[in-house]
């Protein structure tokens, strides 16, 4: 494994260099990361690195609490910034971001990464099926496609049957969105009789959920849209940090902006190629927002392979494993063998410990048969019984935000 448990190699006059120069742009001015990392000289390579404390969400979102209304996590004067950005807040108070004109450029270039991977050029009309509400990420598509010089059609507050006009009248050739609100539009279009898989739209982005990376989800889309598809992740905290591969094995962590950890969520230590364990990540070029060695939550399992490769994407979070008489489940294993039953639509996967071990309840839109064919499958393939509920179609709302299809009322607990 590369320089002492790294997963992306510090090489003098690369990454190592810019990793001492963010210090160096952040130590002593930004509050938080002083009292964080204290006096810290340049890193002389991974083992410096390694020195370095782990860095969680619930840290920084102590400081936003503790320091209303953007917290201490700042290198620059407030005055400096012009772009804010939040999370949802689904399950508490919103992670709250700034960012300055330069490293808003920063996240644009890490968007070209992607966008270039799907053959994005000038020539090409990009559309954005999402509502441009406060979440960063395909603000920052957005930015990084403009940036590129290629044409870019919004569509926030427009209804699906107003885009799918939108994407057709356009010509638009490249579609961003979330891989289930494709699946819906895609839906809509054949309610509507709408060319959709012979339109000009000839390649997918997708983000804010790991479908594009789901076999069985991937195919899905291909043979609804027509359309190349290419995943990508990324976090408000940490920037635009997976490039999808070619063939929709997994993705590709940006090298060149990020450096990477995977490691075991029970010793902390790093796992060996092809094992699942924790990503972990440092950015290059967001110095007036730091995070370095930012516990993302994020199960990964990397191979290097032109790169450091995450077979099947992100596989789940740390908070979402299940284990079931022993086995331990990820909602993307689910997802796969669902999306793989013809005729399936949305779901909704219920966690509950009412006694010792982990239940699962799985909602399918869809008839009684339906629902028997994939508690099989579940069973055949996986080894674990889970019990169905068949719900009337329409029952789960369909948007063009994340869909939420894993509740885990273990929390509750």
């Amino acid at each position: 494994m590369h320089d002492a448990g790294l997963m992306t190699p510090l090489d003098p006059g690369g990454r190592l260099d810019r990793l001492n120069a963010l210090l160096a742009e952040i130590l002593p001015a930004n509050p938080f990361q002083v009292r964080k990392l204290g006096a810290r000289r340049p890193c002389g390579g991974a083992g410096d690195f390694l020195d370095l404390p782990l860095l969680t969400k619930q840290e920084l979102m102590a400081d936003l609490e503790a320091t209303p209304p953007f917290g201490t996590n700042l290198t620059y004067p407030l005055e400096k910034y012009t772009r804010f950005h939040q999370t949802s807040g689904t399950t508490g108070m919103p992670m709250r971001v700034l960012d300055t004109p330069e490293t808003w450029d920063w996240w644009g270039r890490c968007w070209g990464a992607v966008l270039r991977k799907a053959g994005v050029t000038s020539a090409d009309r990009l559309f954005f099926a999402f509502s441009f509400a406060p979440a960063i990420g395909f603000w920052s598509a957005f930015h990084g496609a403009t940036m590129m010089g290629a044409l870019c059609i919004p569509s926030g507050g427009a209804s699906t049957r107003q885009r799918l006009k939108m994407i057709l009248d356009s010509g638009a050739t490249v579609l961003l969105c979330t891989p289930s609100y494709a699946l819906h539009l895609a839906e809509e279009a054949r309610k509507e009789k709408l060319p959709i898989p012979s339109s000009s739209v000839r390649a997918l982005i997708h983000a804010g959920e790991a479908g594009a990376s789901i076999p069985a989800t991937r195919r899905r889309l291909e043979e609804a849209w027509g359309a190349r598809i290419l995943d990508h992740a990324g976090a408000t905290e940490v920037g635009a940090w997976g490039v999808g591969s070619a063939d929709g094995r997994g993705l590709h962590v940006n090298e060149e902006e990020f450096i990477a950890e995977v490691l075991d969520t029970g010793s902390g230590k790093p796992v060996a190629p092809g094992q699942i364990g924790e990503l972990v990540l440092t950015g290059l070029g967001r110095g007036a927002w730091p995070v370095l060695r930012y516990r993302t939550g994020d199960l990964v399992r990397p191979v290097r392979e032109d790169g450091l490769l995450l077979e099947g994407g992100i596989l789940g979070r740390v908070d979402d494993m299940i284990t079931i008489r022993g086995l331990n489940v990820y909602p993307s294993a689910l997802e796969e063998i669902i999306r793989s039953v013809p005729g399936t639509a949305e779901f909704q996967i219920v966690a509950s410990r009412p006694g010792e071990m982990d239940e699962l309840i799985l909602y399918l839109e869809g008839n009684a048969a339906l629902g028997e064919e994939v508690r099989r499958r579940i069973d055949e393939r996986l080894g674990i019984r889970v019990q169905v509920t068949a719900v009337a179609p329409g029952e789960f709302a369909r948007g063009d935000g994340k869909a939420k299809r894993f509740v885990d009322q273990r929390r509750a607990r």
